[in-house]
């Protein structure tokens, strides 16, 4: 049996005949975040209510505790030094990990206003950390602190690679959720997953063309058939990966789903990784999966 399911001829070259989907490691309460760190070979993810931090390493397969607390880190990326750049709900901030291990605070206000609960976060080529900020994790005390929000909506922001500054730069949807560039950076896709806050509110992922420090209109590119997108990554085709209820979709840049890899439960976020990045990590709630393909990273 096929470990994929193939709805568009083009899906067929993305993927490997013979390359299994395989559980790596289980024992997550909700797994999230993954990001890749090529020059150890391993990844680092989030199980958010655990309040941990997870590390794969991919020479011996053993599996460690990364960081305990994480101040229930969620969305996690590497930015162009080879730094960790982590979403923290606890502290509702952003903040880099530095090579001494140090850890500094990039973001944790707008405007003078307490951010709400940093979800997911991706780096341009030119240092700008840009990250999606709903309310997940102040609206309970399981993957955070139960808090009010003090800004009163959910943005995405900007944080300048030079400056710091941090400016809005979405301000138009319900539960702004993952995040990523296509490969040359003239688009940036983001996931609403307000369905969870408003009833009957399709599950998208919207187009934005990247303007100079900012973004142009919203054009809706997809809307999952059944649960919520959450994150996602592109390959270096332009495909977007993405969680899509208990699945993996591909998507094409012109918004044809062309295929999916079911997982049989909850996806969170995925993102690539391995000696030629052409290795899909996959964060289910429970439990860390791959599967190898026959495309690669974007970046």
């Amino acid at each position: 049996m096929l470990p994929y399911v193939v709805h568009d001829p083009r899906f067929s070259r993305l993927v490997i005949g013979h390359a299994n989907l395989e559980k790596l490691v289980s024992g997550c309460r909700w797994a999230e975040g993954p990001a890749y760190f090529p020059a150890g070979r391993y990844l680092v993810w989030s199980d958010i209510p655990n309040d941990r931090m997870m590390r794969f390493d991919e020479t011996d397969a053993s599996v460690s505790v990364f960081r305990c607390p994480s101040n229930n880190s969620n969305g996690n990326t590497v930015d162009r030094e080879g730094r960790l750049v982590s979403c923290e709900h606890l502290m509702r901030r952003v903040s880099r990990t530095e090579h001494d291990g140090s850890v500094t605070v990039l973001a944790d206000r707008y405007d003078g206003r307490r951010l709400n609960s940093p979800n997911d976060v991706v780096v341009k080529s030119d240092g700008a950390i840009w990250f999606s900020d709903p309310t997940y994790g102040i609206d309970g005390d399981y993957e955070g602190l139960q808090s009010k929000s003090e800004i009163g909506a959910s943005n995405v922001y900007r944080i300048d690679g030079e400056s710091g500054n941090i400016s809005l730069v979405a301000s138009d949807r319900v539960q702004p959720n993952g995040l990523a560039f296509s490969p040359d950076e003239t688009v940036l896709y983001i996931a609403d997953t307000g369905a969870t806050h408003v009833s009957g509110l399709p599950a998208t992922i919207w187009s934005y063309k990247v303007e100079r420090h900012g973004l142009g209109p919203a054009a809706l590119f997809a809307t999952c058939p059944e649960g919520l997108f959450d994150g996602f990554r592109c390959d270096i085709h332009g495909n977007i990966w993405t969680s899509a209820g208990r699945n993996v979709f591909c998507y094409a840049p012109d918004g044809t789903h062309l295929g999916t890899i079911p997982i049989g439960e909850l996806v969170a976020n995925v993102c690539f990784g391995g000696q030629r990045r052409n290795r899909l990590y996959i964060c289910g709630q429970t439990s860390l999966y791959s599967i190898y393909l026959n495309t690669r990273a974007a970046v």
